[in-house]
């Protein structure tokens, strides 16, 4: 997998790129990052890479020319199956599923959008797809790109130690994960639950779930309108008591 990332502030990524899984899946050439600065395709001393919006208005808009310099040094016949996507509040939402998919990409053009916004010019002619991670504004679209990569990489076979981490993770169903436990057995006067030190596989995976289905009912009840059980689960939600909680909210529209 190949990511370029698109930026004014190339050191942003120094630290994160060179960490963690990052850095193994690096170095073991899982994946390539290449930091492109729109700074070096500028025509004018001051590489200037913004200007004022036409219409006046407040902040500055980056200009199409820098930018489309940079992402066609990207895009070439050596690189089939680009995507290149502009990080962007009024993108569409990110979410695991969202990741999902450009974990089937091979190269991805992550675009950093800056203060006010892109030219409109660059956006209609060079972008494929606009993303967002969340409702909220952030200073540049750097941090959204680091997301992006951190989030993707992950779902790359053989990235991570354990083979089966992404696919329990939360979000691989529409279930949060449940509580995690490690040493000591008592804390705070809190011990670890009897089902954890059972030794049986079969009691802890049902308490486990149980547990996971309990944590989304009470942090987030919407995921469970697009959920599916198996025969088995549906006998454990019963046998606690949570068949009906659930089915509850999946007779509730999920919202569009």
């Amino acid at each position: 997998m190949i990511f370029d990332i698109v930026t004014i502030f190339p050191d942003l990524f120094d630290s994160p790129l060179n960490e963690g899984i990052l850095r193994r899946a690096r170095l073991k050439g899982q994946i390539s990052t290449n930091i492109v600065n729109v700074r070096d395709f500028a025509d004018d001393p001051q590489t200037m890479t913004d200007d004022r919006p036409f219409g006046g208005g407040e902040g500055m808009v980056m200009k199409p020319e820098p930018l489309a310099r940079a992402v066609e040094s990207r895009c070439n016949a050596d690189l089939p199956g680009t995507r290149v996507i502009l990080l962007t509040p009024q993108g569409r939402q990110y979410d695991q599923a969202v990741a999902l998919e450009l974990a089937k990409e091979a190269h991805l053009v992550l675009v950093c959008g800056r203060y006010e916004g892109v030219d409109e010019r660059f956006r209609a002619g060079y972008i494929d797809d606009e993303i967002s991670i969340g409702d909220f504004i952030l200073t540049g679209g750097e941090l959204a790109a680091m997301v992006i990569i951190d989030s993707v990489t992950r779902l790359i076979p053989g990235v991570l130690g354990c083979s089966d981490s992404a696919d329990k993770d939360t979000f691989s169903r529409q279930l949060l994960k449940h509580p995690q436990y490690t040493r000591p057995r008592v804390f705070d006067e809190q011990a670890v639950p009897d089902e954890l030190l059972s030794g049986n596989h079969e009691m802890i995976e049902a308490y486990r779930f149980i547990a996971s289905v309990h944590r989304t009912l009470e942090r987030r009840p919407k995921l469970l309108q697009l959920e599916t059980f198996s025969a088995k689960e549906i006998k454990l939600l019963r046998r606690h008591g949570l068949y009906e909680k659930v089915r509850m909210i999946q007779e509730i529209t999920p919202e569009k």
